[in-house]
C-alpha cells in the first residue's frame, strides 16, 4: 500500500535524487529558469517555494536552512535579498510550469520552470 507517500523517485536512489533535486532548484532560483523534464519541474516546484517563502521570512534560523539545501552561497544571498524583495506582497505561487511537447530523442514530455515576474 502507498498511503500518505508523495514524491517521485525519478530512477534514481534517495541520495542522488535530492542531490538533483538540491542542484536543480539552484539552478532555478540562479538562472530564474530551467528546461527539464515535467516529471523533474514538478517534484522542483515545491522545493523552490518553499526556499523562497524561507528568504521572505528573512530570519538567521531561516537562512541556516535554506544554507542547509541550497549548494551555492551567491543564490541563498539572491533569495535572501532580491527574491524576497520581489515577492513580499505574494502568498505563494512563486514559479511557473509551462509544458514544451516530447523531446526529440526519447519523447520524454518536457517543460519549462521559471520565476513569475
Amino acid at each position: 500500500m502507498r498511503h500518505r507517500l508523495s514524491g517521485r523517485k525519478l530512477g534514481r536512489p534517495t541520495a542522488q535524487r535530492m542531490l538533483m533535486l538540491r542542484g536543480m532548484v539552484t539552478d532555478l532560483l540562479r538562472h530564474e529558469s530551467i528546461r527539464t523534464t515535467e516529471a523533474k519541474a514538478r517534484e522542483v516546484r515545491p522545493l523552490a517555494e518553499k526556499i523562497i517563502t524561507r528568504g521572505k521570512h528573512g530570519t538567521l534560523h531561516q537562512r541556516r536552512q535554506a544554507a542547509a539545501f541550497l549548494t551555492d552561497d551567491d543564490v541563498l544571498r539572491k533569495v535572501f535579498d532580491e527574491l524576497a524583495e520581489r515577492y513580499e506582497n505574494r502568498p505563494g505561487g512563486y514559479t511557473r510550469l509551462t509544458k514544451l511537447g516530447p523531446r526529440k530523442g526519447d519523447a520524454a514530455p518536457m517543460a519549462v520552470i521559471e520565476l513569475m515576474p
